[in-house]
């Protein structure tokens, strides 16, 4: 696991109970939560960025169709969660949004194990 997953995997964490403190108290996300979803969006191109490197080389056994779409695919959750939760300005948008920082968190796991077990 590189050290941008660890990072990006706690603050997923982070965003994760932020949310569901947000659900429980019926607020809406604000700007704060917003800039730290954008953050972990750009550490997600530089995850893709390396990861199409690290497949250029010597990669093994792996299976490289699914490690490319549990990259792109971890880049397309959050816009995703986004989208649907500025349409819905409820309670149930904002568990939208930790539904979407949830799944990257796991996508981080199994592009961990795609990598480890090649």
């Amino acid at each position: 696991m590189t050290v941008l997953q660890i990072v990006l995997g706690a603050i997923c964490v982070v965003l994760a109970v932020w949310l569901v403190v947000l659900i429980v108290l019926d607020r809406l996300p604000g700007d704060l939560l917003y800039g730290v979803l954008a953050v972990v969006e750009i550490g997600l191109v530089v995850q893709l960025v390396i990861g199409l490197v690290r497949i250029s080389g010597d990669h093994g056994d792996l299976n490289v169709a699914a490690y490319v779409g549990y990259l792109v695919g971890s880049l397309l959750v959050l816009p995703a969660a986004f989208v649907w939760a500025a349409g819905e300005r409820t309670r149930s948008g904002t568990a939208v949004l930790l539904v979407g920082v949830l799944a990257v968190a796991f996508l981080f796991l199994r592009l961990h194990q795609l990598w480890t077990y090649r």
